[in-house]
């Protein structure tokens, strides 16, 4: 018997998968649903509480009434803070039609390729990379040119190489420091030498994805691609939020400057797929902006320790190598020596991603193998949970990974 015609999905959800980070939480979820205690180092997602003064920001503004629809581009009080951000932490004038707010940054990566992106343009990815990145390129029918950057050169951006991956269908370099898995920051020396590399590229435009840029340690200083490279202003969008720095993932406050042209197509984008951003939200972004900024450096600090604890344990792991990376709240280890290895209840490993899904199953530690950011064979550990559930956590890989033969 013939199957039923049924209507199709688009084609474009052939080009898009799962995050494999979404796909190892929802396993996480499921053993912990079964009375199975997993620690779960998935997620870029702060242990921390929101700051209660923003807290208390969205419940004044709930009682007050501003509950109506928003600008679609992000409420007054909201532009003017990080308008004032821009210029107090990188030394950046945006006019307030240069600046608007998204769902999280990831929904402003989104409007900028959709608004920009056309069949069969390219878009420069360096390795390892943020998952979203070409799975969002290859939605808006981009192609994404992945360009390595080696554990060797701290896995940071070689001009050369970028360089080499240009072409003239190239629209888009996506530049993510810190960065998303390896936690590696790029200095304001090597970013010229990415900059030089780009004035001899008009036609691309520039993505700075700034979210961790609060999240750096020891004496590193930050800097982004518009502040040291100004020649490249009109066509970089710097994107940075208030989900990492402060703690407010559930917020979904994120926010970008950039070339006015740009930012009024992508707010263009914005409306037609979900226009303003929650106004309380909002409020509460605004508060968090403007208020004491000294918990930011204390949870960094809180955050350093935690990338020192689990940097050493994973060191001392047989098998398992890992580059102390520079910020963010992730560490990237090379399992190189783990591979070909099999576990107590006989697994082989062939893969990362067979060594992360054969931690969860037997060593009850939920990570993300490498190969869903571009790069093998490597693991990507979020470290922003709490102190015990870090410790305990490396308490667990480093029986499993011993346990291996």
């Amino acid at each position: 018997m013939n199957a039923p015609i049924r209507p199709a999905l688009a084609n474009r959800m052939k080009r898009v998968q799962v995050a494999a980070t979404v796909a190892m939480t929802i396993k996480a979820r499921a053993l912990r649903a079964e009375g199975i205690d997993v620690i779960q180092l998935t997620i870029g997602e702060p242990d921390f509480d929101t700051p209660m003064h923003a807290i208390e920001a969205a419940n004044a503004a709930a009682l007050a009434g501003k509950t109506k629809y928003p600008p679609q581009d992000g409420i007054p009080e909201l532009k003017l803070a990080i308008q004032k951000k821009f210029k107090r932490d990188r030394g950046l004038d945006y006019a307030l039609d240069e600046i608007m707010v998204a769902n999280g940054g990831k929904q402003v990566i989104f409007d900028a390729f959709l608004a920009s992106i056309d069949e069969g343009d390219e878009v420069v990815i360096p390795a390892p990379y943020w998952g979203a990145y070409p799975l969002m390129a290859k939605c808006m029918g981009g192609e994404p040119v992945i360009v390595n950057c080696p554990e060797n050169n701290g896995f940071r951006l070689r001009p050369e190489d970028l360089d080499a991956a240009i072409t003239p269908k190239t629209k888009w370099l996506m530049l993510n420091s810190p960065n998303n898995p390896t936690g590696a920051a790029m200095s304001r020396d090597e970013l010229v030498a990415i900059g030089e590399v780009m004035k001899q590229h008009p036609h691309v435009w520039i993505m700075c994805d700034d979210m961790y840029e609060h999240l750096v340690y020891g004496d590193f200083a930050y800097h982004t691609l518009a502040e040291v490279v100004p020649e490249l202003k009109d066509r970089t969008v710097t994107i940075s939020g208030v989900s990492k720095t402060y703690a407010m993932t559930g917020w979904r406050v994120g926010f970008c400057a950039g070339p006015k042209d740009l930012i009024k197509a992508m707010v263009n984008m914005q409306g037609q797929i979900s226009s303003g951003i929650s106004t309380v939200g909002q409020a509460a972004a605004v508060a968090a902006m403007e208020g004491d900024q000294s918990l930011v450096a204390e949870r960094a600090e809180i955050y350093r320790k935690r990338r020192d604890l689990v940097v050493d344990a994973l060191n001392a792991m047989p098998g398992i190598t890992c580059h102390r990376p520079e910020g963010a709240f992730y560490v990237y280890p090379n399992i190189a020596g783990c591979i070909g290895r099999t576990t107590p209840k006989g697994t082989k490993i062939n893969t990362d991603g067979e060594f992360a899904l054969a931690l969860l199953e037997e060593g009850h530690v939920a990570l993300v193998g490498g190969a869903a950011f571009g790069m093998s064979p490597y693991l990507r550990i979020s470290y922003a949970a709490n102190d015990a559930a870090v410790a305990e956590a490396m308490v667990r890989m480093a029986k499993f990974v011993g346990s291996l033969t």
